[in-house]
Formats: C-alpha cells, structure tokens, sequence
C-alpha cells in the first residue's frame, strides 16, 4: 500500500479519515519510516517519472492488494507456506503493514534502504519450509513460487490502476510498470521475471495448470472478503473493496474459490462502487513531496 500521509490544510474530517488509514496501512512505525523513506538523500532504484511510483501510490493499491492475495492464494503451494507461517488470521494488520513498508522502501527509498528491505525478506524467506497438506513440499524461497507470487501481484496491481487509478498508464508505461517491478522480484530471487504485458500475460497462463482452490485457499478467500478484522463503521466501505477486488479477478479464478461470476452486478454495482471507495481515500490522502534521486 502506498506510503501516504493525510492533508494538513484539509478539514478535519479528512485528515482523521487519512490519518486513520495511513495508521493501519502503515503501522506504529510509519511516521518514522515516511520520514527515512522521503526524506533520506540518495540515489533511487526508479526516477520521479518511472510508472512504478504513480501506480503504487495510488489508492486503487487497496483494491489491487486485495486481488492479488486472492489470486496468489490459488497456488497449492505458495497458499500452505501462507497459511502455516504468514500469520495472516492471528495478526492480518501486522502482514499489511510489512507489505506496505516493503513496497514503500522499494518503490520510493533510497537503493541502500531498498536493498535492505529486499535482505529482510530473503532473510525470511529462507527459513520458511513445509509440506501442503497433500504432502508436497514448499519452501518459499523456491524462485518458481517467488515468481508465482510476483506475476499475480504486478498483474493486479497494474489491473486496479487501469480500472481505478487517477491516471491510468498508457501501453507504453504498462510495459515500463512491469519492467520496473521485474527489478524487485529479481532482487527478491525470481528468475528472468516477465519485463512487458504480453510476457506477464503468458507468465500468468503458463501457471493455470497448477493452480486450484484448496480448502486454505477458500478459507482465506472468506476471510478477506466477509470477515476481516474491522470495526462495524468500517465494513461497508471495505465491502465495496472487496466486491472491486473480486471484480477485479480473471474470470477463470473465481470458481475455483467459490467466488460468484456476475458480470451485470460487477458492472453496475461493484465497479463503480470501486471507483467512490478510491476517490474517497484519495481525497483523504495524499502523496508527500517527491523525493530525491541524486
């Protein structure tokens, strides 16, 4: 999620809102990350103008992330390392806000800070081992599963911007997002990752063989989408980013988590549903001044 801070010269309304939300995406630990992350001099892994910056720093990121957790769940595989070891029930917030400060450190920090955050999760990653309850074995620094959960993340989060960011990117800026994202997921250990939209398209198909809806896969999948951990007044508007999100998922993966293919209600109903829940959070937050790549 992207690393966000409420409007000071906002009304009030507005900077509680953003203030709220920055807080759960970011975590105890997000004013003085905000501050490293923007206000450390140093080279940049990408420029002001690189894709990767408007995309994850977007509010269509809450719908795109939300995607891309139902669509990575369909590997047997990368779903059983989740599951045993992620924490995502016990502590959901705590999961997010480790996801949000990497990608905020990669995206907009200094290349010594991104490489450290890259470090922090191999480190990780290294000690993640098991077998799926049908006996396979996983361990997650396999570059098959790491780019398994790549391509699903680049590919919803490149699909929440064009159906619900301020600024969608053009073909051209498309292929430059994925490229840019292929420089953290060959830093994180994925192999040769997919560099333009048609490469991350036959990525995507070439997995379609080994993916499927396990019983953890669904059980995750109800989680998300109808009983997350959040108080009552923030339901409704999370169930219109959940209904987003699911929209937002290939038609081939709906029924495999038991999630309903509905294409005049997602068009009437959960698009556009989508698009008010973005504006709104975007109108509570905004981005802090652009940093420096010298």
């Amino acid at each position: 999620m992207p690393p966000w801070t409420a409007s000071s010269g906002g009304p009030r309304a507005r900077d509680r809102l953003g203030d709220a939300l920055f807080s759960r995406v970011a975590g105890p630990s997000g004013a003085e990350n905000r501050a490293r992350i923007h206000e450390t001099p140093g080279p940049r892994w990408f420029a002001p103008d690189d894709p990767i910056r408007r995309v994850h720093g977007d509010a269509s990121m809450f719908v795109g992330g939300l995607s891309a957790l139902l669509l990575q769940s369909l590997h047997p595989r990368a779903m059983a390392a989740v599951e045993a070891h992620s924490g995502y029930r016990g502590d959901p917030w705590g999961r997010l806000q480790r996801t949000s400060t990497f990608l905020a450190f990669t995206t907009y920090g200094t290349a010594e800070d991104a490489q450290l955050a890259v470090d922090g999760v191999r480190a990780v990653h290294a000690r993640v081992r098991g077998r799926t309850p049908d006996g396979e074995p996983y361990r997650a620094d396999d570059p098959h599963l790491l780019e398994w959960v790549h391509v699903a993340e680049v590919d919803s989060f490149l699909r929440a911007h064009q159906r619900f960011g301020a600024q969608p990117l053009a073909e051209d800026e498309c292929d430059a997002y994925i490229a840019s994202a292929a420089r953290v997921g060959s830093a994180l250990g994925v192999l040769g990752p997919p560099r333009t939209a048609a490469e991350l398209a036959q990525r995507i198909h070439a997995f379609r063989p080994e993916l499927r809806g396990t019983d953890a896969a669904r059980a995750a999948a109800r989680f998300i989408l109808l009983d997350p951990p959040l108080p009552w007044p923030a339901r409704p508007p999370y169930a219109m980013l959940a209904a987003a999100a699911v929209a937002l998922l290939p038609d081939w993966a709906r029924a495999p988590l038991n999630l309903p293919l509905l294409p005049r209600a997602e068009r009437w109903c959960a698009t556009p549903a989508g698009s008010a829940v973005t504006v709104a959070i975007r109108w509570a937050m905004r981005r802090p001044p652009s940093s420096s790549t010298g």
